[in-house]
């Protein structure tokens, strides 16, 4: 892949971490709530730390390596309410899912649609990345949708 190619693609998913990071910021600082602040808050840290590790694999001092995550697909079974300062914690969540979910679906038709092997990887880098954001997000809306399971 050409250096002027990989710097457009990190530099493509640092907008959009810094994207991802100011909704969850905004929403940690909107809501009343005491425990979905926090959720959006530490959602806002780990954006906020994957903004700076694509700024090192911008700047050649990081390489990838990511784990597979699982896929409950919780995502799919729900729809994307729309974002509101008295929205419930869980319609929150949902709506954070459904956002991981988009970005994740982003970069997997972008790794589909690579023809360059090292692009394709990145991509597909990417995409298990905001899986595992899906799956954390997907796991706190199941115990807060369906608290009875305690």
């Amino acid at each position: 892949m050409k250096t002027d190619e990989y710097k457009k693609i990190i530099n493509f998913a640092i907008s959009n971490e810094i994207e991802a990071y100011e909704f969850y910021k905004g929403v940690s600082d909107k809501v009343k709530d005491a425990g979905l602040k926090k959720i959006f808050a530490e959602l806002a840290e780990e954006e906020a730390g994957h903004r700076k590790f694509l700024e090192g694999l911008a700047s050649g001092k990081t390489q990838i390596y990511f784990d597979e995550s699982k896929d409950y697909k919780v995502s799919q079974t729900i729809a994307k309410p729309r974002l509101s300062l008295s929205m419930k914690p869980v319609d929150a969540i949902a709506l954070a899912v459904k956002e991981e979910e988009e970005a994740m679906e982003m970069y997997t038709k972008m790794a589909g649609c690579s023809t360059d092997a090292e692009q394709k990887k990145m991509f597909q880098s990417l995409a298990t990345m905001e899986q595992g954001h899906k799956v954390k997000l997907e796991d706190t809306f199941t115990n807060m949708a369906f608290p009875e399971v305690w």
